[in-house]
């Protein structure tokens, strides 16, 4: 097993190498397993489980299951968490990492003690520079397109250089709105719903999930470099 501290650099070293989180949730335990694996045939390796409809624990504890068994090299992470006991429920089915709407100091405690990795979301400089006295090492910026975009992420990062901050909430996967928020100085998105249109999961179009991550993370590549 590794330690909580060398999983976290990994974790933070592969969210800011691919520049790339997929956050996705379904109800079905199988489409949830495709849809991973498809993003880790695209080159994804961390990737967001949102905890959003009454199965999602059921639901995570077998993806957790099947991404440890099948996709080793995969860091998988619970989002839409909010609260203490929901953060220990998660970690203790394998939550890699934990990702929250919200800065709730209580889940900081959680994660702190477990020594997972806590990514809050933050709306202001205010709830930033308090998530990083809280120990949060990458800051989640949400709803990002609504708090003030990529101007914002420039605005925060003229006081505060340094910062890791990923954006959720308005990032598409086409070039110029990706260009927009990495040449404010994000260090990686988190992508959706624009990332998995309804109509290409309830096609079970696997392959083309496939080649939409392998494209975004191109385009990624092509802004940075």
């Amino acid at each position: 097993m590794i330690m909580g501290g060398i999983l976290k650099e990994r974790i933070i070293e592969s969210m800011k190498s691919s520049g790339m989180v997929p956050v996705f949730n379904h109800v079905d335990p199988d489409t949830c397993k495709s849809v991973v694996k498809a993003c880790y045939k695209g080159g994804i390796r961390v990737f967001e489980f949102t905890n959003r409809s009454k199965s999602a624990a059921i639901v995570f504890a077998g993806l957790a299951k099947y991404v440890k068994s099948e996709l080793p090299d995969m860091y998988l992470g619970v989002g839409s968490v909010t609260d203490a006991e929901t953060t220990k429920h998660f970690i203790r089915s394998g939550a890699d990492f934990i990702v929250s709407p919200a800065l709730v100091p209580e889940m900081a405690v959680v994660c702190k003690e477990q020594n997972v990795m806590w990514i809050p979301g933050c709306g202001t400089v205010s709830e930033i520079v308090q998530a990083g006295k809280l120990g949060a090492e990458i800051i989640k910026l949400f709803p990002g397109e609504q708090i003030g975009g990529p101007g914002f992420v420039k605005a925060v990062l003229g006081p505060l250089p340094g910062l890791l901050l990923m954006p959720t909430g308005g990032v598409a996967p086409d070039y110029e709105n990706l260009k927009n928020w990495f040449e404010a100085g994000v260090c990686c998105v988190g992508i959706g719903s624009k990332l998995f249109p309804a109509e290409m999961i309830n096609q079970g179009d696997l392959q083309q999930i496939t080649d939409r991550v392998k494209q975004t993370l191109a385009i990624i590549q092509q802004i940075r470099y």
